[in-house]
């Protein structure tokens, strides 16, 4: 059974699933941390991600598959401690969080986002290898909770000098790693359910094309013009999400 969402429901769900998927095939996964706080702006952010996880898994074999042989496999055995110790800390700290709070978490998130991404420094060296466990932590972390991994990954392999197609090619790999580490804790919490399930079953052709899409416009779209856009979007989304968390 399909969850009973209303029609600006489903289709910020349809607009959040295709453009994480443009973000997984062509745009190292950052622009899909729009996801699940646009998705809030209607539905709670724990149904939210829940609805996602699956289609994550489904993108990242396509993904994976089209780079795969690309990335650089030292810097994904580097973050992988520290992926499984913040997804542990997200397990912990989950129940803990309201809906209000998670929605305050999102909001800051997304704000932060925007912030880094506007004002993103550019490194005169390659950042050293031990601030992989750190960045890998955080996100972690912010990956459990959001599926909002992209900002503190960046922040490490930005500076690491990586070419075009490994630093994609990483990052996709990285998140297949970190998503199919989340499915045991979403499924033992109830964010994976049967009624998610079914949305998320629903929604595998949307993701399909868009990281079809993502391919092919990562060597044709105007990426700046691109990443202007979002980082507006994602300024927006994140004033709106802590306006309705702090609102009584």
């Amino acid at each position: 059974m399909l969850p009973e969402y209303s029609t600006i429901a489903w289709l910020l769900i349809v607009f959040s699933v295709y453009l994480t998927g443009v973000s997984k095939g062509g745009f190292a996964g950052g622009f899909g941390t729009l996801s699940v706080p646009l998705m809030a702006l209607a539905i709670s952010p724990t149904q939210a991600a829940g609805l996602l996880l699956p289609l994550l898994l489904v993108m990242d074999v396509f993904a994976v598959k089209a780079w795969w042989g690309k990335h650089d496999m030292a810097e994904v055995w580097r973050f992988l401690p520290g992926l499984l110790v913040g997804v542990a800390v997200g397990t912990l700290l989950f129940d803990r969080l309201s809906e209000q709070g998670i929605r305050l978490v999102l909001g800051g998130i997304s704000l932060v986002f925007a912030t880094y991404m506007l004002f993103k420094p550019v490194a005169k060296k390659a950042i050293s290898t031990r601030w992989a466990l750190p960045a890998a932590s955080v996100c972690g972390f912010t990956s459990f909770i959001a599926h909002a991994g992209a900002p503190p990954l960046n922040l490490y392999l930005l500076p690491r000098k990586l070419s075009k197609e490994t630093f994609i090619a990483t990052c996709a790999v990285s998140f297949a790693v970190v998503n199919a580490i989340k499915l045991g804790p979403y499924l033992w919490l109830g964010e994976v359910n049967v009624t998610s399930a079914w949305a998320s079953l629903l929604l595998v052709p949307v993701a399909w094309m868009g990281v079809r899409n993502g391919f092919w416009l990562q060597s044709r779209v105007n990426e700046k013009l691109f990443y202007r856009l979002v980082i507006f979007a994602m300024f927006l989304v994140g004033v709106n999400l802590i306006w309705q968390a702090l609102s009584p």
